[in-house]
């Protein structure tokens, strides 16, 4: 009887579940982007969503218009109204199916989404604007929406948390992005329309994870992060592909392993599965954001995206480039709006450490998206940073009017918005002065009144040095004493640059670089007989730069492929310019350690060779009194390899110590590991020059002669490139 008892109420139960499931799924639903308070786009289709039972006939209506729509065989509906004229006036907008929703206090006017990574998620309540803010925060034509932190590997239809539309008031504001709200405030009093401002931000987060797969897709130069996505898509071919073959693996395997327990054989383990249909998890990874935080409320009706981000990606120069191209192209392909506009904010001066230039060539790749893309823009705000040890400038209000700026010009058409920063536009050498011009600007001037800092100027050589700037006009006229021909110049090259050229609007001038230094460098005027010599390799030896997988090196030039006849000589030619002193060379030739060109490069482990061995016939050209300069027959060695190495005296080179790295060390077979590319004349217990640590960057290791500081001769462990304001190291060969 109890158990009877216990079956009737588990089934009263489950018809209750069934019931109530029922009664929802036959509600009519709209994603968690259509709420009371929000703001439609205005003069745009304004495409409208939601969910309701198969079949079942949905209509909207909104400012006079009634659209019906009906669902499809998966519940989905979606709809257009026709473009709406701008509305400060609230209304109610309708959907009715078999129940009806009402959002209440909706207006029309402009919609963007504010976007990033912590700059932009800053809160109001942190701007150092903030109490002056407050007085005039409250004001109904703003509407705010803050999209709760998600990351998925799967596009979500809705929001996993619900966020619902918010006027601007004092109570709704603390929490909100304040360079988003500082934008719209902006936009809002110029246009005198509504603004709704959706908030979509994560502290810390790369770029791919906010980007859609149509924007990898859309760039050919990320095609390996296209194909990455694609394998983890069940919608996608190329996954298919992958899990039928995954199967067959599988298949055989137990097939396998069946026979071999049936013949009382030992069973292999099974395949592993594949890392590439390994799902996405972390918002670290392409596209999660995209899925959790933006593809909720895609394909919704907006003008446009401002975009703060971009210290995850710090380290990848003219690559970030291509990244944001993928994150603006793939927006504006699933907001069906290819004139969707996109305005950033260039990254503020910050001591990152590490190379000083990093930034720089991140600078350089953000102003190099909006020569690439209609309707973007970039915003400088190296004037505003109030320490350069804060990597969140607490000053708001610029950011977001200097957005504003660009938007008002570039998608709204105010042409008498003066929303460019000045840009360099040529580069004239006369005798010793190097002559740089601008545009976007009627006059240049400096913010405090001085003259034009933050320039550099080099020679042949390649080393810059600061330069004596005078401003002519539109012209900024470059002179420094050791440079008697320039070749190129620079500005504001450095992390902690706060540069203090501006146009007559007071738009800041942004880093850049022109001009280029000769490939051979200074090699022709110091080195007698160097003309006879041809040029494979060239780097700078004080920031080099390895493969990401750290097997081989990236060269300023490769000419290995161009190099025919028989090697005759092999040249190293070292030279390097110290922070305080003159400029060092040095340039060494023997006979070709190898036949092939391609193994007299720098030793990494793709070129599957090391050297260890004495050489005989070097000759030695220096401007070093330390650096023994002549033709020598013997008494030379050299330490090429791509490894750690020890101290231990392993081959016996006379004279070597088995307590320091000097001219005979043991190698240590790890790789890639430290690396070592010395030349020695230890018939003279003498380094002639060093280049060790390749994967160190700035941190690396190099040097002419003996390492005076320190108990290594060869440098090892001396992180000497930092001591130097740049170098050139290039590798010649002659031929016969």
């Amino acid at each position: 009887m109890k158990q009877r008892l216990f079956f009737c109420s588990v089934l009263a139960v489950s018809a209750s579940v069934l019931l109530t499931a029922a009664a929802v799924k036959a509600d009519v639903k709209l994603p968690e982007i259509f709420d009371s308070n929000m703001v439609l786009q205005q003069e745009m289709d304004v495409p409208v969503w939601g969910w309701a039972d198969p079949g079942e006939k949905v209509s909207v209506s909104f400012a006079g218009q009634t659209v019906d729509a009906a669902a499809d065989n998966s519940g989905k509906w979606s709809l257009k109204l026709k473009p709406l004229k701008a509305d400060a006036k609230p209304a109610v907008f309708t959907v009715k199916g078999k129940n009806e929703i009402k959002l209440k206090n909706v207006l029309v006017g402009e919609v963007w989404i504010c976007s990033g990574q912590s700059n932009m998620e800053w809160t109001m309540s942190r701007s150092a604007e903030y109490q002056e803010a407050l007085k005039t925060v409250n004001n109904p034509n703003i509407r705010l929406f803050h999209v709760v932190k998600t990351a998925k590997g799967e596009q979500q239809e809705r929001l996993i948390v619900q966020s619902s539309w918010k006027q601007s008031s004092e109570e709704s504001i603390p929490a909100f992005s304040a360079v988003g709200y500082y934008f719209g405030r902006k936009i809002q009093k110029e246009l005198n329309v509504p603004v709704g401002l959706i908030n979509s931000s994560w502290g810390g987060t790369r770029i791919e994870p906010w980007t859609a797969s149509e924007g990898f897709q859309a760039v050919p130069s990320l095609k390996s992060l296209a194909d990455e996505i694609a394998a983890k898509d069940p919608k996608n071919e190329y996954h298919k592909e992958l899990v039928a073959k995954t199967l067959t693996e599988y298949r055989n395997w137990v097939n396998a392993t069946e026979k071999s327990l049936a013949a009382l054989e030992p069973v292999v383990p099974p395949p592993a599965f594949p890392q590439q249909l390994q799902p996405y998890t972390s918002p670290g990874q392409p596209t999660t954001l995209y899925n959790g935080m933006i593809y909720p409320f895609v394909p919704l009706a907006v003008r446009g995206a401002v975009w703060y981000q971009g210290e995850a990606n710090m380290s990848e120069g003219m690559v970030y480039a291509e990244k944001m191209k993928a994150l603006i192209l793939g927006w504006r392909k699933v907001f069906n709006n290819p004139d969707l506009g996109f305005y950033y904010v260039q990254l503020a001066p910050y001591v990152y450490g590490g190379d000083p230039t990093r930034l720089a060539e991140l600078w350089e790749a953000q102003s190099s998206v909006e020569k690439a893309l209609p309707k973007t823009g970039q915003a400088i705000i190296n004037d505003q940073v109030s320490n350069i040890r804060d990597i969140h400038p607490p000053k708001k209000v610029p950011v977001g009017d200097r957005l504003a700026l660009l938007a008002l010009n570039r998608t709204y058409g105010k042409t008498d918005v003066v929303c460019a920063s000045p840009e360099f536009d040529r580069l004239e050498i006369d005798g010793k002065t190097a002559a740089v011009s601008f545009k976007n600007a009627k006059s240049l001037k400096t913010r405090d009144g001085k003259s034009p800092d933050w320039f550099e100027i080099a020679g042949a050589g390649g080393v810059y040095h600061k330069a004596d700037a005078v401003m002519d006009g539109l012209t900024i006229k470059l002179t420094h004493p050791a440079v008697e021909k320039p070749f190129a110049v620079r500005y504001a090259w450095n992390q902690v640059a706060e540069p203090n050229v501006q146009n007559e609007a007071g738009l800041q001038l942004g880093a850049f670089r022109a001009g280029e230094i000769p490939e051979r460098g200074t090699f022709d005027t110091v080195v007698s007989d160097g003309k006879k010599y041809q040029l494979v390799y060239s780097f700078d030896p004080t920031k080099p730069q390895l493969s990401n997988d750290k097997l081989s090196f990236v060269y300023k030039t490769d000419k290995s492929g161009q190099i025919t006849g028989t090697i005759k000589r092999v040249g190293y030619f070292l030279s390097l310019k110290p922070k305080n002193g003159k400029p060092q060379w040095v340039f060494v030739t023997m006979p070709p350690l190898d036949k092939d060109v391609k193994k007299l490069g720098v030793p990494v482990k793709s070129i599957g060779k090391r050297f260890q061995q004495q050489v005989k016939d070097v000759e030695v050209q220096s401007n070093v009194p330390a650096v023994a300069a002549g033709k020598f027959a013997d008494g030379f060695n050299v330490e090429f390899w791509d490894c750690n190495y020890a101290n231990s005296n392993a081959v016996n080179v006379p004279g070597a110590s088995n307590e320091t790295h000097d001219f005979g060390d043991e190698i240590s077979p790890q790789s890639p590991g430290y690396g070592s590319m010395q030349i020695h004349n230890f018939a003279k217990k003498q380094t002639v020059l060093a280049f060790n640590n390749f994967s160190a960057g700035s941190a690396c290791d190099t040097g002419i002669g003996n390492c005076p500081t320190g108990n290594n001769p060869d440098w090892t462990f001396s992180k000497s490139a930092q001591t130097y304001d740049g170098g050139q190291f290039i590798i010649f060969v002659e031929t016969e």
